[in-house]
């Protein structure tokens, strides 16, 4: 019907403005830079971004620092429950960052999040992942992987998995802030990895660990 057909028009263009919006915005306020030390961003096919977890807008300044071509097609992995809690949220999550929304409790409503992620591999995006679970209020360590990493790698082990290291956003949009400052941050990319066949579901998290925590600042001298 007409109506709807120019309601949809309208919400893509709304959702396209917005997509802008929020880009720009992060980019001007942490003045952020990509550092691609161990990928080259125009290479491969998709792939499984894990990344460190410290505020609400990690996956957002990700995001926008992908290439555009990229990012059309790379879906932040993020809790139903919080996304879905209102209209505007809702719209930002689905239409805005095209975000795969999965409960956080599949057994109480009998979702398959592995699945939903795998489907959406298979269907040619991206994803970006948060394998601590929770946000970390400290940006120099990490807290222990959960096991959904090993297991998306394990069902789908010819995918990359690149581990990105968000630095400083923590002190841009600390917990319980409602007023971000601006600080410069920066998005370290590094070199892509994938389950071996002999390897156990903690060697792997052991090992993808160890990867995101070499992109640290300063991880090379300590080592």
């Amino acid at each position: 019907m007409p109506g709807e057909h120019n309601q949809t028009v309208a919400s893509r263009a709304l959702a396209r403005i917005l997509s802008w919006a929020i880009t720009t915005f992060a980019r001007l306020l942490t003045a952020v830079q990509p550092d691609w030390r161990g990928l080259d961003p125009l290479s491969g096919g998709n792939r499984i971004y894990f990344a460190n977890h410290v505020s609400h807008g990690d996956f957002v300044l990700l995001w926008a620092v992908l290439p555009p071509h990229l990012r059309r097609r790379t879906r932040p992995v993020a809790g139903a429950d919080y996304w879905r809690s209102g209209r505007l949220r809702r719209f930002i999550g689905e239409r805005v960052f095209n975000s795969l929304l999965i409960d956080r409790d599949p057994r109480a409503t009998g979702s398959d999040p592995i699945g939903e992620m795998t489907a959406a591999l298979d269907a040619g995006a991206s994803l970006i992942l948060f394998p601590e679970g929770t946000r970390n209020p400290e940006d120099t360590g990490l807290l222990p992987f959960k096991s959904g990493l090993a297991r998306l790698a394990q069902a789908r082990p010819g995918v990359d998995l690149v581990p990105v290291w968000i630095d400083n956003l923590n002190r841009v949009l600390p917990k319980g802030a409602l007023i971000p400052v601006p600080l410069m941050c920066r998005v370290s990319f590094g070199a892509p990895i994938r389950i071996g066949p002999e390897e156990t579901k903690q060697q792997f998290l052991e090992r993808a660990r160890a990867g995101l925590l070499a992109l640290r600042p300063g991880a090379e001298g300590a080592a």
